[in-house]
C-alpha cells in the first residue's frame, strides 16, 4: 500500500488537472487583488470554471490558495528573468522584469495580511522568494552592466530597494501607472554617465 501511495505521489498531474490549477491561481490572484484576501472561494471556483470541490482538492484551505498564489508570482518572476534575457536586449530585459516586479508587489500587498496569519508568520515563505528575486535582478543587472547599458557601480540590491520603494506608493487608484513611470526614471538614472 505504501509503495502504491509513493508511486501516485510521484505521478505527474493530468493535463486537465494542471490546467484547472493554473486557472484557479490566475482567477484567485485577480480576485485577491480586486477584493482582498477574504474574497469568496466559491466565487473564485465559479469564475475559474471549476466546481468548489476541484478548488478544494487543489487548495484545501484559503491559506493554501493564498500561499500558492504568492509562490506562483515569485516563480513567474524568476522564470521571466531567463525568458527576457534570452529574447530581449539587456536594458529592455531589465525594464520588462522591473515592470513585472511592480505587478508582483501589487499582489504581495494584497496577500501579505493573509500571509501574516500563517503559523510562525510568512518569514519562511519570504526567505525563499527573496533568494529567487535577488538572483533574477542580479543576473539582469550584471548582463546590462556587461553590455554597457547600466553603470558599472550599480548594486542590483540598491535597484531592488528602489523598486520596492516605488511599489510602496500603492495608495492611489493610479499607482501602477505612476510606478511604471518611476521604473523608466530608475532605468534612466542607472545609465552610464557620459
Amino acid at each position: 500500500m505504501a509503495a502504491k501511495q509513493a508511486k501516485s505521489a510521484l505521478r505527474k498531474p493530468r493535463t486537465d488537472a494542471q490546467r484547472n490549477r493554473e486557472r484557479i491561481l490566475e482567477v484567485a490572484k485577480e480576485a485577491f487583488t480586486r477584493f482582498g484576501a477574504n474574497t469568496s472561494l466559491d466565487d473564485v471556483a465559479k469564475e475559474a470554471g471549476v466546481g468548489a470541490g476541484t478548488l478544494y482538492r487543489h487548495f484545501p484551505t484559503r491559506d493554501a490558495l493564498i500561499e500558492a498564489v504568492y509562490r506562483t508570482e515569485v516563480e513567474k518572476l524568476a522564470a521571466a528573468q531567463q525568458k527576457f534575457a534570452e529574447t530581449m536586449p539587456p536594458i529592455e530585459a531589465l525594464r520588462a522584469w522591473m515592470l513585472l516586479f511592480i505587478d508582483y508587489i501589487a499582489a504581495k500587498h494584497i496577500i501579505a495580511p493573509a500571509l501574516n496569519t500563517f503559523v510562525g508568520g510568512p518569514s519562511k515563505l519570504y526567505e525563499g522568494s527573496r533568494a529567487q528575486i535577488q538572483g533574477a535582478i542580479d543576473a539582469l543587472v550584471k548582463r546590462a552592466i556587461k553590455s554597457g547599458d547600466i553603470r558599472e557601480d550599480l548594486d542590483p540590491f540598491d535597484l531592488l530597494r528602489a523598486l520596492i520603494g516605488v511599489s510602496n506608493v500603492a495608495t492611489s487608484p493610479d499607482w501602477r501607472e505612476s510606478a511604471k513611470r518611476l521604473v523608466d526614471i530608475l532605468i534612466t538614472g542607472s545609465r552610464p554617465i557620459k
